[in-house]
């Protein structure tokens, strides 16, 4: 049985899983995407994720996604690990893009389960080890059943784990208890993708969060785990509990998170750009109740 101190984080504890910033004609904005990379670093990031859910991954195409990569990389050199999403609902595409990641210079890679074919537990873990056998980078599992269509099991992750390059999971499934089986057989380390979670993922043995409140909120969410790490249990509750009308507008409010996120990081005057299709963008209204509640949190911090 391996305990939460002796589980390092391969990718740091504190990761944003960044937007991908555009211009207003579409295009990518590689200088957006230096200048948000370099605050988020600044103000609590050890770690960003590109080219995830949030980074609107399924609407940039394989040359963007390798641009990004190197982009960030020179913004913010050793100061934090970058790592790749790379994840496709295809094994062979997703193996080039791991390719390409670790050539554009990122140090790990996010490969979440193929989505829409519904692939069994077999097939989903043949799938896994076939990406992480393609490069020399680590892997971080993306667990996200409610956008897949597909769980990775306990006991997939569990035989996983046996992997040397399989170190990680993002995990969204919504299974303490799977999450909590898999803590006590392996060494995963886990980093929650639920915002409300960061917490509660930390007491239970997890390494950190991979967020996306933390795009506009950086400093905020990592103030949480380096409470709970200095041993205020207390102060870790409130930080996170004062968090939550910020995590609820963003992310419980009947919109994509990168839709809040752009919205939010735009009206503050960052970087983010418009969505891409078919994704929206937020309503005016939906701006003044997301700017009340960064407003609310920033004041109480």
């Amino acid at each position: 049985m391996t305990t939460s101190a002796h589980r390092t984080p391969p990718f740091g504890r504190a990761l944003c899983a960044m937007v991908t910033p555009f211009t207003e004609e579409g295009a990518l904005d590689l200088d957006g995407a230096r200048l948000l990379a370099d605050r988020l670093v600044s103000e609590g990031c050890d770690g960003l994720v590109l080219s995830g859910t949030t980074g609107e991954s399924p609407t940039t195409t394989d040359a963007e996604k390798s641009a990004l990569v190197r982009a960030v990389r020179e913004a913010v050199g050793d100061r934090a690990r970058v790592v790749a999403g790379i994840g496709t609902a295809d094994t062979r595409h997703t193996v080039e893009l791991a390719r390409e990641a670790e050539k554009a210079g990122a140090d790990g890679l996010l490969v979440v389960t193929p989505y829409y074919s519904r692939p069994p537990q077999d097939a989903v873990e043949a799938h896994f080890r076939e990406i992480a056998d393609a490069t020399g980078l680590p892997l971080a599992l993306y667990d996200i059943p409610g956008r897949t269509g597909t769980r990775i099991e306990p006991d997939t992750m569990i035989r996983l784990a046996g992997h040397p390059r399989i170190v990680a999971v993002k995990d969204c499934a919504y299974d303490l208890l799977g999450t909590q089986k898999v803590l006590a057989r392996t060494e995963l380390a886990y980093y929650t993708g639920c915002d409300e979670y960061v917490l509660a993922m930390r007491a239970i043995g997890g390494s950190g969060f991979i967020s996306t409140v933390a795009n506009v909120a950086p400093r905020q969410f990592r103030a949480i785990l380096d409470a709970f790490d200095r041993g205020e249990p207390a102060e870790a509750a409130r930080l996170q509990q004062q968090a939550v009308p910020l995590i609820e507008s963003m992310m419980s409010a009947g919109l994509p998170g990168t839709v809040t996120a752009k919205a939010l990081l735009t009206a503050l005057g960052l970087p983010a750009g418009p969505v891409r299709p078919p994704l929206r963008p937020a309503s005016p209204e939906t701006v003044v109740e997301l700017l009340a509640a960064y407003e609310e949190l920033a004041h109480a911090s």
